[in-house]
């Protein structure tokens, strides 16, 4: 797929509709089935289904978190066909993705109808994973009103909801979160057709809890607020493993898995746009160079100067990247003197390559160790710090030691440059977690440098947009400004006080 200066964020959320416009279908729908049930059931067409039938969908939907709009953003990858709106700043508006939540109820209500609490809970856990999604993408959203319409209340109120503030909402969160993983049990029923954690309710709870601590963090700036008491539920589910189990491995990541199976393959797989247009963000592989990472090596091909220099691909020497607020033109002239190192070809030729993970064992290190340093929580921040770097590492290590070898992990690991130092605890912390999310985990790592400031991100050349500055948000989608007018525009009032701009200073991050 190519992207252009008029595809960017949206692309991650194709599939996203407005609530608006599903609550009138929807609401439609039903009336004249309540009208004309009689003449119109067909015996031949199940209206009802196990709540299994709907969760493999939702996990296939929720956990596909790979894509190289967020690798433009956050200063990874070049694309170097053309001008890109995400990787010079220029986005405008995205979509909600109510679409996606009303799966999740659905499955929530054929749960109830046959009994199956079990489903229930994990619809807790996803309706807050996606609402979640939602409120870092613009602040405040609708929720509470918008979850009535789409329990199929249609009031005029749940037609055109009003728009929860951010901190009513992770309030919501924290509570449905805390009330899926202490309700989630044997009893509860069997977990079918689950293709992530084939049913398991400890690993359930494990995704959850550590998910949970993710949202935590992402709060960081409230610490002090006494309604969300953040330090104190943090401490809660850490200093409790027994009620409240965390991820301990790469085994428990919460990921899809990729087969070299019709429909089933890597997302980028054959892609012929990523076989010629993608290269690495100068600044990324200058970071990975200092440091001596030898992810280097599995994240970007040598430049084929290097090549026809005799370079070894495992020499430092070899990788060179493009400027990504450089204009198009001076990418290309680069690219086509053979200066440049593409990204790696695994990730279109290697129809397996990584699973896509959505909640992973290292980043839950990095957050422990970021909740160390911030002293929410007491622990050896050295172990969970290494503990992050080294599972990261062999999550990345593709096809065992084709890259680097398990000596070469702990040798990156002893080098003074990765050593924690007391004066710069959490840029360390921040970089090695950014690191991990190359072409994975979506937009957390933009969300992480919006949060902290780490690392930073280069605006100097002339082909940025924005004013050189890097947007904290996307506007409102345009059906909300048509069909919900009057509370958006409220809301937009309350947040921003110079309108719905991609600058506008979130709640959260104030």
């Amino acid at each position: 797929m190519t992207f252009n200066s008029h595809q960017s964020f949206y692309i991650m959320k194709k599939s996203y509709l407005y609530l608006s416009g599903i609550i009138f279908l929807v609401s439609i729908t039903l009336s004249s089935c309540k009208k004309f049930d009689y003449y119109q059931i067909n015996p031949n067409t199940p209206t009802q289904a196990d709540p299994s039938l709907e969760l493999a969908n939702i996990e296939q939907t929720a956990f596909a978190t790979i894509t190289t709009e967020a690798s433009l953003a956050t200063r990874q990858l070049v694309y170097a066909q053309s001008s890109s709106t995400t990787q010079n700043y220029g986005w405008q508006r995205a979509d909600f993705s109510y679409k996606n939540i009303a799966q999740v109820v659905k499955m929530e209500q054929e749960a109830a109808r046959i009994g199956k609490p079990n489903y229930k809970y994990l619809g807790k856990f996803f309706r807050s994973y996606y609402i979640v999604g939602m409120t870092l993408t613009f602040g405040d959203v609708p929720y509470a009103q918008a979850m009535q319409a789409l329990n199929n209340n249609f009031s005029d109120g749940a037609l055109r909801p009003v728009y929860d503030a951010q901190e009513d909402i992770y309030l919501q969160v924290l509570n449905d979160l805390k009330l899926a993983s202490d309700s989630l049990s044997a009893s509860g029923g069997t977990i079918n057709n689950d293709i992530i954690y084939n049913g398991d309710i400890t690993q359930w709870k494990k995704a959850i809890n550590t998910f949970s601590l993710r949202v935590l963090m992402s709060l960081s700036k409230k610490e002090a607020n006494t309604k969300l008491n953040i330090k104190q539920r943090f401490n809660d589910i850490v200093s409790n493993p027994s009620k409240y189990p965390l991820l301990t491995s790469n085994d428990d990541n919460a990921k899809l898995t990729y087969y070299d199976i019709v429909g089933n393959r890597y997302p980028y797989n054959n892609n012929n746009s990523l076989k010629t247009d993608y290269y690495l963000d100068d600044s990324f592989v200058k970071m990975l160079k200092d440091l001596k990472d030898p992810r280097l090596f599995v994240y970007a091909t040598q430049t084929p100067n290097s090549v026809t220099a005799g370079l070894s691909p495992k020499d430092f020497n070899a990788y060179t990247g493009l400027i990504g607020s450089a204009p198009v033109a001076d990418n290309v002239q680069k690219m086509t003197t053979g200066n440049a190192s593409a990204i790696n070809r695994r990730y279109a030729y290697d129809a397996v390559n990584e699973p896509s993970v959505a909640i992973g064992y290292p980043e839950l290190q990095f957050i422990l160790a970021e909740a160390v340093a911030r002293g929410w929580i007491t622990g050896d921040i050295n172990k969970f710090y290494t503990g992050g770097i080294r599972s990261a590492m062999l999550f990345s290590r593709y096809k065992g030691d084709l890259a680097y070898t398990l000596d070469d992990i702990e040798t990156y690991l002893k080098q003074p440059a990765v050593t924690l130092q007391s004066g710069t605890l959490l840029p360390q912390v921040i970089m090695q977690r950014y690191i991990n999310t190359f072409m994975n985990t979506g937009w957390q790592s933009f969300y992480e440098q919006r949060r902290t400031g780490f690392p930073t991100f280069e605006t100097a050349g002339a082909g940025i947009l924005n004013g050189g500055k890097i947007p904290k948000r996307w506007m409102y989608p345009t059906a909300e400004l048509n069909n919900n007018g009057v509370n958006v525009d409220n809301a937009i009032k309350r947040q921003y006080p110079g309108g719905d701009d991609i600058n506008g200073v979130m709640w959260l991050l104030q």
